[in-house]
């Protein structure tokens, strides 16, 4: 688990540091990322500010909310299997209770029997990463063609430059605490304590980082953070209704 825990903070300050935001994204920009990704992510930003009379920030905006709500019924998969796997957690204990020993053909026994309870209860293990799988490209993509879309550093917004950091602060201190609250929000009481430890770090990173990039990226973390606080109030609120209806037909 810690291993995991570095390897995600590790992704988030790559992500958080810029990494090839130099490189403008064109027309002519090369290979199946920028292509296929980054450079349709771009132009659906440059036709959204047309259309918002010039304002990129709008767009961002706009842009941000359309992709959150395009994903969501991703998310509500996801969570759907979540759920089903949390309930499958009293029989995966009894056969590891089964099967204590770390040798080779106890543990092919272990992966069989699970293999056989996830048939029976008509479960895919998979299929919780599969939406994050799906999600992850087109949620980078987005974030690079803010940061790589050079048009967009020559506007402003309210009262900052897309294309300099807030000279207030105001912005990267909202991002941080914005991002506090929606990983708060999305917290389970399921969750492992070394997952929690995210809810203090990457709100630290996105802070650090908010001081020195373009308010452009720091404006659709706080957009994205407010959507993923209102979306996990609403999923929440729909995995109680969901529990509350299994406990009833068992009832």
């Amino acid at each position: 688990m810690k291993k995991k825990l570095f390897l995600l903070v590790g992704m988030l300050l790559l992500v958080l540091t810029g990494c090839n935001m130099k490189e403008p994204i064109t027309p002519d920009s090369t290979g199946v990322w920028n292509e296929y990704f980054v450079y349709p992510m771009s132009v659906a930003l440059q036709k959204v500010a047309e259309f918002a009379g010039g304002n990129f920030g709008l767009s961002i905006i706009i842009v941000t909310i359309i992709i959150r709500l395009v994903l969501l019924p991703l998310i509500i998969r996801q969570q759907r299997s979540t759920m089903a796997m949390q309930a499958l957690r009293p029989e995966m204990e009894k056969l590891r209770e089964k099967y204590p020993s770390k040798d080779m053909e106890s543990q092919q026994k272990l992966q069989k029997e699970m293999m056989e309870l996830y048939k029976t209860y008509k479960i895919n293990p998979v299929a919780g990463c599969l939406p994050i799988f799906i999600q992850m490209p087109i949620i980078m993509a987005f974030y690079y063609a803010i940061g790589r879309t050079k048009v967009i550093a020559t506007h402003d917004f309210l009262w900052f430059s897309l294309g300099h950091p807030d000279p207030y602060y105001i912005l990267p201190v909202v991002a941080a605490i914005t991002t506090f609250l929606q990983i708060r929000v999305s917290m389970t009481d399921e969750m492992p304590p070394q997952m929690k430890i995210t809810m203090y770090i990457m709100p630290l990173f996105v802070l650090i980082a908010g001081l020195s990039l373009p308010s452009a990226l720091a404006l659709y973390w706080v957009v994205g953070n407010c959507f993923g606080m209102a979306q996990g109030l609403y999923l929440k609120k729909r995995m109680t209704l969901l529990k509350a209806k299994d406990a009833n037909k068992t009832s």
